[in-house]
């Protein structure tokens, strides 16, 4: 398997006519492994195991409509009265960052409006504070810990 710069954990791999897959722990069941999904399975269990995040307030390849377009969010988080303020965009490991990325993922932020964009490559991590005041973005050094961003996006929106 690939190596990333995400802690290790204990997954689920079968084999299913020739082909890997992946228990995803939110939704359930069997994933198709693409390296984009080895990426998202250790990401998902960095946030709930490390960063505290409640795994029931995260959900993977959640659907929108974007300008009639009918797109998905590799994953987003949710406050505890249902709204998004988290999405995260992941590429595969020998995928770059890019602006195209961002881009990407600014154009599903115009449905959701969140607070926080993540992106991942399982290699390098960016995550930002979108200022809506001062319609900015501020790129953080680290992913915050689920109870510190929920305070700062408490005290701005709820």
């Amino acid at each position: 398997m690939i190596t990333l710069n995400l802690p290790t954990f204990e997954y689920k791999l079968k084999e299913d006519n020739g082909r890997y897959l992946i228990f995803d722990i939110l939704r359930k069941r069997y994933i198709a492994l693409t390296p984009e999904e080895w990426v998202r399975q250790h990401f998902v269990n960095y946030l709930i195991t490390y960063k505290g995040y409640p795994g029931g307030r995260i959900g993977n390849e959640i659907s929108l409509d974007l300008n009639g377009r009918k797109r998905r969010c590799d994953t987003v988080i949710y406050r505890q009265n249902g709204t998004p303020f988290v999405i995260i965009e992941y590429k595969a490991p020998h995928i770059p960052i890019t602006q195209a990325v961002f881009d990407q993922i600014v154009r599903y932020n115009v449905a959701l409006k969140v607070e926080y964009l993540i992106v991942s490559n399982g290699k390098m991590h960016y995550c930002c504070h979108v200022n809506y005041k001062d319609q900015s973005y501020l790129f953080l050094e680290d992913i915050p810990d689920y109870d510190s961003i929920l305070s700062h996006t408490n005290e701005k929106t709820e």
